[in-house]
């Protein structure tokens, strides 16, 4: 097996399998100095200012001369102050392909009378403020196996019942961007389909209030929504115990129903990558394009998002756009990011992190191709605001944060019941109420967090898998985690700290 990985014949950096040493050879060329596995070393002469190529696309452009066989890195290689912002080809619907034969497949999921299907059957308790958070964890407590082992006993089709709190609700604008945001997130997760119920606890004087969030969102109360305010209950110990009694009340409804076969189609998979390395674009992130494909093939729908992490990369996307209008919204969006990075003192090539360029990264360009190809090669259906509701079948594009859990919290707002995330520093995260399965990018993370991971994608990058195979591999545990078969993220215990909606506007 080769010591270094060539992307594309045009590229002008090939990335280190493992550990290069000063003297040994790369394609003929003696490396100068030590390479770190998944860094980039260069092929030619690069003289200052010329472009850099990596999946035959620019990834940046040398800032000093790089002779063959050194390192390319942060040293070496940077956006470019004077073509940072260089034209790209979005030649929009180029890359359209005709839809392909629907293919067949099951799992097990919970059918909901709206036709929705579940992959969990929670009941949640939602925060409208920060205020009411310690409330509304409380009343989940008491029905957690830790807390009270025989809470749930008598309801094995439960999956449990778990808090979704946040910071905000209060201190902002009550008709600005930041409030419709909130407002749209919570609605997304009080009618999820993997909630049979939920209770949202408001504290009744917060800017975020239940009333209007209700009427808003064209929601009412029922069976399966109930909200009320700690003020007007008569304070935190009453409204615990209100919420506590309503919850006991929705149990024996939430277990009467049990998994039964569903098609595919009704699978939505919100899509991450986080902690991503030099390797992230060679082997999970396009595996988890493979299986995307094949999910698309089967009737069923994938979130693209973390709009900073696809900027350089757009113009892949908009070539896969069924209609112009899919694409222009998709520029729109990243013009928006751009003006909203600069009016905040930023810049998009804030990315990417300490922890990406240790593992190889080094400029947003090359991020953001490695991660698009977690989208596979689908066409373009639709193009989402953050938390709005995702009714497209295929591949989608909602507008994120790169923020792992805020992007998540967007994607599962928009109905994502489940979320496959790949990782090659290594993560800690879950998403309830959607199981969230992750992917390492490589075999020594595999080996060293083996515990968190659902699978090693690192087998692409030591030889003998292929994407395809990989793919296959993905596609058929994201049909176990929809029937229910636990994750690694579920085992731990992951999820609830992770409900992160979107906070933007100003403070107050």
């Amino acid at each position: 097996m080769s010591s270094f990985i060539r992307l594309h014949p045009a590229d002008d950096v090939v990335i280190a399998r493992s550990q290069l040493m000063s003297g040994s050879a790369v394609e003929g060329v003696p490396v100068r100095g030590l390479i770190p596995p998944g860094h980039k070393i260069a092929t030619r002469a690069v003289a200052v200012g010329e472009p850099v190529r990596r999946y035959n696309q620019i990834i940046g452009f040398a800032s000093q001369a790089i002779a063959p066989g050194e390192h390319v890195h942060t040293h070496n290689l940077n956006m470019g102050a004077e073509k940072g912002n260089f034209e790209r080809d979005y030649a929009i619907g180029q890359d359209v392909k005709p839809e392909t034969e629907r293919k067949l497949a099951t799992f097990m999921g919970y059918k909901r009378s709206d036709g929705r299907v579940a992959t969990r059957n929670y009941i949640g308790v939602l925060s409208s403020v920060n205020c009411s958070a310690t409330a509304a964890r409380a009343i989940a407590d008491h029905f957690s196996k830790r807390n009270n082992p025989q809470a749930l006993a008598k309801f094995p089709n439960v999956d449990g019942v778990v808090a979704l709190t946040h910071g905000t609700g209060c201190g902002m604008d009550t008709e600005g961007l930041g409030i419709q945001l909130l407002e749209r997130t919570l609605a997304g997760y009080a009618t999820h389909a993997n909630f049979w119920g939920v209770v949202v606890v408001g504290l009744g004087c917060e800017a975020n209030q239940l009333g209007t969030w209700l009427a808003h969102s064209s929601l009412r109360e029922g069976d399966t929504l109930k909200v009320f305010n700690i003020q007007d209950t008569g304070g935190t110990r009453l409204t615990v115990e209100k919420g506590i009694a309503l919850i006991e009340e929705m149990l024996p409804r939430a277990n009467a129903i049990s998994r039964e076969p569903c098609s595919a189609e009704h699978i939505t998979v919100g899509l991450q990558c986080g902690g991503s390395d030099g390797y992230s674009g060679i082997s999970a992130n396009p595996a988890l394009g493979a299986a995307v494909d094949l999910l698309v093939q089967h009737g069923g729908t994938a979130i693209l998002s973390e709009t900073p992490e696809i900027y350089g990369a757009e113009h892949l996307l908009t070539r896969r756009a069924v209609k112009p209008e899919v694409a222009h919204k998709l520029i729109e969006r990243i013009r928006w990011w751009e003006n909203y990075t600069a009016i905040n003192g930023g810049e998009m090539n804030n990315n990417p992190s300490p922890g990406n360029k240790a593992g190889g990264l080094t400029t947003i360009l090359e991020k953001s191709l490695g991660a698009v190809a977690k989208g596979g090669t689908s066409n373009l259906q639709a193009v989402y605001e953050y938390a709005e509701p995702v009714n497209a079948k295929g591949f989608v594009y909602m507008d994120t944060p790169g923020y792992d859990p805020v992007s998540a919290t967007g994607q599962v707002a928009g109905g994502a019941n489940l979320i496959c995330f790949t990782t090659g520093r290594g993560s800690a995260y879950g998403c309830a109420p959607s199981p969230s399965l992750k992917f390492s990018t490589n075999t020594a993370l595999w080996k060293k967090q083996e515990e968190d991971m659902d699978l090693n994608c690192g087998e692409i990058v030591d030889g003998g898998v292929s994407i395809a195979e990989m793919g296959q591999r993905i596609f058929d545990m994201i049909l176990a985690a929809a029937s229910g078969e636990p994750t690694k993220s579920e085992r731990h215990g992951y999820g609830q700290n992770e409900f992160v909606p979107w906070q933007v506007g100003a403070v107050m």
